[in-house]
């Protein structure tokens, strides 16, 4: 079992909900953290039942069994039933009590209008396995070919877990919660959309791939990000010398999940999808550590075209960083730090992560950092406080 860098509250001290995508780690790190707590999973169809026929029954056990405010009581894909947020918000308000609500979508509980508890319960995410987690068992090569899913990066077949990991998101998360009209067009547009990830979004292209319109295919991005499949990578906004590229990219929330729709196959270093999958990367390590840490940052990239881009800008413009999976840096990997420079001076650091050795500084400052070195600064807090 991975330790994983997510710190959630003692028991009893605060409600809060728990969002990820499905097999992160979500339901065992809860139960690691509250054992003997009371324990509600709609999952379970005899659950599922008994609460969505009657949401006021958990506030009666409750009550019947002697409420304890230094228990917490945990809610497993809380969105399958989203009238029982009414419960929980009065069982709060009355009698002081502490919910972990979790789930891997939000969508049906916002857009439903469910009570989202009024201010009174925390937000956090859960990320797949991150480099920082892993420890002395990183292996880049793995991570880029298996994924971040606990299950996917551990197993010796890792296309197997993948695949129904697909095939179960699209029958519980998308069919049985009723989010699309046509399965088979969703299913289509995923394997489409996955060409996209890291990249700005042609909607024209993929709405043709797939026989919809452009504001279906919008929607179905809606979708992915809802249920936390994946998220819109914005661009940085702030005035420049020079017109700057404005829509945002979109990144999956799993490489292995990509690699399995993209059909890629096994990826190998030096490879074009290898880098693909190499900024993925880097940009599920930075979000995950803005996340955990509750960094008061934001990630955002830059660029005049496509070929002048930084990948990544952290807390306005204290760190840029370029994910290159090069194994020796050149000039051509450096255009876009050095044209961020002449745009906006003041920049603080400018990195490239990347395969080299060595970690070594460019004459005019550039850092070079081979991708163990800056996930040794990232998890340790030298690269971003």
């Amino acid at each position: 079992m991975f330790s994983r860098n997510l710190q959630l509250p003692p028991s009893g001290k605060e409600s809060f909900f728990l969002w990820g995508p499905r097999q992160t780690g979500k339901t065992t790190l809860l139960r690691e953290r509250y054992p003997g707590c009371k324990w509600l999973d709609l999952l379970k169809s005899d659950e599922y039942v008994h609460y969505s026929a009657h949401p006021e029954r958990l506030r009666h056990e409750i009550e019947a069994e002697g409420p304890r405010p230094e228990k917490q009581i945990v809610i497993d894909e809380v969105q399958r039933v989203p009238e029982l947020l009414n419960e929980v918000h009065w069982l709060i308000e009355n009698h002081r009590l502490k919910f972990a609500l979790c789930g891997s979508s939000a969508r049906k509980v916002r857009r439903g209008g469910a009570n989202l508890l009024g201010g009174r319960a925390f937000r956090y995410v859960m990320h797949g396995l991150t480099a920082g987690e892993l420890g002395r068992e990183f292996d880049l090569d793995r991570l880029l070919n298996h994924g971040y899913l606990p299950r996917a990066y551990e197993s010796s077949e890792p296309t197997r877990v993948l695949d129904a990991y697909v095939a179960d998101y699209l029958e519980h998360e998308i069919a049985a919660e009723g989010l699309v009209r046509r399965l088979p067009v969703f299913a289509q547009f995923l394997d489409a959309a996955a060409l996209s990830d890291g990249d700005n979004v042609n909607y024209t292209n993929i709405a043709s791939d797939c026989g919809v319109s452009n504001n279906t295919v919008k929607g179905y991005f809606e979708i992915l990000e809802d249920t936390l499949l994946g998220t819109w990578l914005p661009a940085y906004r702030r005035r420049a010398k020079r017109r700057v590229v404005k829509s945002p990219k979109f990144y999956f929330s799993d490489v292995g999940i990509v690699n399995r729709l993209a059909r890629r196959g096994a990826l190998i270093a030096g490879s074009e999808q290898y880098g693909k999958a190499f900024e993925n990367w880097i940009h599920h390590e930075l979000a995950a550590y803005i996340s955990y840490r509750n960094v008061d940052a934001n990630l955002t990239y830059w660029g005049l075209t496509s070929q002048t881009e930084v990948d990544f800008l952290l807390d306005d413009l204290s760190v840029a960083i370029e994910a290159k999976s090069s194994a020796n840096i050149g000039n051509q990997h450096l255009r876009g730090l050095r044209s961020i420079a002449v745009e906006y001076p003041e920049i603080a650091q400018r990195v490239v992560v990347c395969r080299e050795q060595r970690a070594r500084l460019t004459d005019d400052g550039i850092l070079i950092l081979p991708a163990e070195r800056f996930i040794e600064r990232l998890w340790g807090g030298d690269l971003l406080g």
